[in-house]
């Protein structure tokens, strides 16, 4: 069964400060431990990274003005997973919206361990974002 899982939260700097920091491949090892244990490497305009699951590349949505961090993990296997990811306003900052999904192989177990990574995850970059004091 298909599911997918919405993981949310509010960062107290602005939308646009938020998506550009989390954009820059160069920070996404300070903050995305469950996709980069590594810091980002780009190769043939590929970003590739070390990641728990091994080695992967990593394509992002065009930059954009709607704040959308879409992203397409491929994995050493070869399976793509597509990952949407959202910067929205919220009237204490931005919020930060990232939809995990279920895949047909994937048991209830591993999707709440996906979930629980991804909130890990965006509790970093909020950490990262608030103590920089990005709230310009």
């Amino acid at each position: 069964m298909d599911a997918s899982v919405h993981v949310s939260l509010v960062i107290a700097a602005a939308p646009d400060t938020v998506y550009r920091w989390a954009a820059d491949p160069t920070n996404l090892s300070r903050w995305a431990g469950g996709l980069a244990s590594s810091p980002v490497e780009e190769v043939d305009g590929v970003l590739v990274v070390d990641s728990p699951l091994g080695r992967v590349t990593v394509v992002f949505a065009p930059p954009n003005d709607w704040g959308v961090l879409d992203h397409r993990v491929t994995l050493a296997s070869g399976e793509e997973v597509d990952n949407p990811m959202r910067v929205l306003a919220h009237p204490d900052g931005a919020e930060v919206v990232f939809t995990v999904r279920r895949r047909a192989d994937m048991s209830a177990d591993a999707l709440d361990r996906d979930v629980t990574a991804v909130r890990a995850d965006l509790e970093s970059l909020r950490r990262h974002l608030e103590d920089a004091g990005a709230t310009s």
